[in-house]
């Protein structure tokens, strides 16, 4: 290995992930190892690719929207398109993950309730069945 690429092996290793990880994204057009054979070398470029992947991933950005934001970096612009963009997918993902988590108190809650309600029947039923 050179600085300048990993092996598949190496790769897992630095960001946690399985070679099938890899080939998926490689089959994705998401990531471009350099082929030497069977053997793939991934270059800083596809680090960095990787990186940005994970990130999306983790804040629950489709694959499709990653890919765009991808291509938007070779754009020209000093990343203004693909920075604008990812802005603004994040804000609607924001507002989702807040909507998501708002309905899992409000379930949290009512799970709360129902189980302070059952608890009550059961101290009942359990009181019942000693008197009988």
């Amino acid at each position: 290995m050179t600085d300048a690429t990993m092996t598949i092996r190496e790769m897992c290793d630095a960001f946690s992930v399985t070679p099938r990880t890899l080939r998926f994204y490689e089959a994705k057009e998401l990531l471009f190892p350099l082929r030497q054979g069977q053997k793939r070398l991934f270059t800083k470029r596809d680090r960095a690719r990787l990186k940005l992947i994970l990130r999306g991933k983790r804040f629950g950005f489709k694959l499709e929207e990653i890919r765009q934001l991808l291509d938007l970096y070779d754009k020209g612009d000093q990343q203004y398109a693909q920075l604008s963009r990812a802005h603004e997918i994040a804000s609607d993902r924001l507002k989702e993950m807040e909507r998501e988590r708002d309905d899992l108190t409000s379930a949290i809650a009512d799970l709360r309730e129902q189980m302070k309600w059952g608890s009550k029947m059961l101290a009942s039923l359990r009181k019942s069945q000693e008197t009988a």
